[in-house]
């Protein structure tokens, strides 16, 4: 364990219970009290999670705009400053490098927030794809994040301000904020599914504010939370993990986020004709969510058998995420399956430990607040 990553905050982990994991290389924890109790804490009050692993690379020059547009799919040329969207990033066919948040900094300036696993792999992509005036910066050593979740996130940090936090509004962030005399980033965005703010602040200052956060939220129940609520949280809100629902090998119309994909934008991009041509004939195969029926847990990389089929019979595709979710109380799925199957209401067959269990198509996301 000596070996893996770890973020500004982990010295604090073993004073808050934090169990810690293996992460795609870093020491984080999976839990502090148990994920059920994390989960619901931020369903129903907040909790606080440490995603400081997260990289953030900042682009910025008279050319910025330009090369961002050219990575990324979504369409940057109308974000105002202080305003963030969330794209991919493609391969030329159309296969994902990564999924991430662009933020609007300045006129000339973006910072972009990628997965942690692949902050190597795209900071190499981006530098090499990359023309014009424009300087590329890897800040992910001196940034760290935080990030509250739950309905009383606002009211719990509202403690730790003067600025009125109520103005800002979802995917929009606010610079230079004194959070309990930190200076942070606030964003109003997160990976929940809940109300929020995603916090970044200067390393150094990481654990100052993580306990001072805990501390204004001990009357709204705030919990510090890990990975395994994280994750259940994400999926019930139908939000993609990267090496999951998204690799080099799914394009964004096949995992359900083609609203990231403007192929209408008046500039070239990676991966536009591969995604054009998606558009134009339809995907074969594509992302949608499973309920089962009989007994069983769909797990990651399950087969899913179309009903009724015999044992020769190919599947017609795999579990990318499952779980019994906590707030719904059912075991559910996500499955890149052939398309022909994905209408909801459709009957299939995931394989639980040799077994063929039924299950139904069901619509996605399965909670929404």
């Amino acid at each position: 364990m000596n070996m893996l990553k770890r973020t500004p905050l982990f010295e604090l982990y073993a004073k808050y219970g934090g169990k810690t994991v293996d992460f795609g290389g870093w020491e984080l924890p999976v839990q502090f009290s148990s994920i059920l109790e994390e989960h619901h804490a931020v369903r129903n009050n907040a909790g606080l999670f440490d995603v400081s692993h997260m990289g953030e690379v900042l682009i910025k020059g008279p050319d910025a705009e330009k090369v961002i547009q050219y990575l990324c799919t979504n369409d940057s040329a109308s974000m105002q400053k202080n305003q963030a969207i969330y794209t991919a990033m493609c391969y030329p066919s159309g296969g994902i490098v990564d999924d991430l948040l662009i933020y609007k900094i300045e006129e000339h300036e973006y910072l972009l927030v990628i997965n942690a696993s692949n902050i190597d792999k795209d900071v190499d992509w981006i530098v090499s794809q990359a023309k014009g005036d424009v300087t590329i910066e890897n800040q992910s050593d001196r940034i760290a994040q935080l990030a509250l979740q739950g309905p009383k996130a606002e009211a719990i940090l509202q403690k730790l301000t003067s600025s009125d936090l109520s103005g800002i509004t979802f995917f929009h962030f606010r610079q230079d904020v004194d959070i309990a005399g930190v200076k942070t980033l606030v964003s109003r965005t997160g990976y929940t599914g809940e109300d929020g703010f995603e916090l970044y602040v200067d390393a150094l200052d990481a654990c100052t504010l993580w306990e001072k956060i805990l501390e204004a939220g001990k009357e709204e129940g705030v919990l510090p939370c890990g990975l395994g609520a994280r994750d259940t949280l994400r999926f019930e809100a139908r939000l993609p993990l990267y090496g999951q629902e998204l690799d080099k090998d799914i394009s964004p119309l096949e995992a359900g986020i083609g609203f990231a994909v403007k192929v209408a934008k008046e500039e070239d991009f990676i991966g536009k004709e591969a995604l054009v041509r998606q558009k134009q004939e339809g995907v074969s195969r594509k992302i949608v969510g499973i309920e089962m029926v009989g007994r069983g847990i769909p797990r990651n990389g399950y087969s899913v058998y179309a009903s009724g089929s015999s044992e020769e019979d190919e599947a017609i595709g795999y579990i990318t995420s499952g779980t019994q979710s906590p707030t719904l109380k059912k075991n559910l799925g996500l499955a890149l399956i052939q398309t022909d199957f994905a209408s909801v209401g459709t009957q299939v067959e995931v394989e639980v430990r040799g077994k063929r269990v039924e299950a139904i198509t069901v619509k996605t996301p399965f909670y929404k607040r």
